[in-house]
């Protein structure tokens, strides 16, 4: 379900797959081969909310743009967002990948070529650096992201893009 809200309205790409069953409203723009699955909420009452391209939200993920003065939330290209994750940071850089469950507080920054590990609970205001390994409760930098790592957040988010495009062209 796609709404409008205080005169605002989702700019979705016309390449990108959104569930019948997601509700996206307000301040949000959708881009190109990106694709948000069944039950997932983005909200932009608040502020704006951007989803690059070739980006997944998967099912039952929310994103919230940040309560003043946090603002607007930008979740860049070939990002991965795990089922269940909980999204209400300032940034998300390119090639991310956000586990299942994760949730990622007000103000925080992630870089790019990261990944929050499932369950993880990335702190408020905390800045993730580039190629960074993210885990546990608080979440903890542990690592760097490696060559095996590559795949997580280049070939999956290619993946679910073919996935929405497929949803897509079946009418679902």
């Amino acid at each position: 379900m796609i709404r409008s809200f205080n005169g605002k309205t989702p700019r979705i790409a016309a390449s990108a797959f959104v569930s019948e069953a997601a509700y996206v409203v307000g301040d949000v723009e959708v881009g190109e081969k990106a694709s948000v699955w069944p039950g997932a909420v983005i909200r932009g009452d608040t502020g704006r909310i951007t989803i690059g391209r070739f980006t997944a939200v998967e099912d039952g993920c929310v994103i919230h743009s940040g309560i003043p003065p946090h603002g607007d939330t930008s979740v860049g290209d070939m990002v991965n967002i795990g089922h269940g994750a909980v999204i209400h940071s300032r940034k998300i850089g390119h090639h991310v990948l956000i586990g299942m469950n994760a949730t990622v507080l007000q103000g925080s920054e992630i870089g790019n070529y990261c990944i929050i590990g499932a369950g993880c609970v990335v702190s408020e205001g905390m800045k993730v650096p580039d190629n960074s390994l993210v885990v546990g409760v608080p979440g903890k930098i542990t690592g760097v992201v490696t060559a095996r790592h590559l795949p997580l957040v280049e070939k999956v988010p290619v993946e679910y893009a073919e996935l929405g495009r497929q949803y897509k062209e079946a009418g679902l």
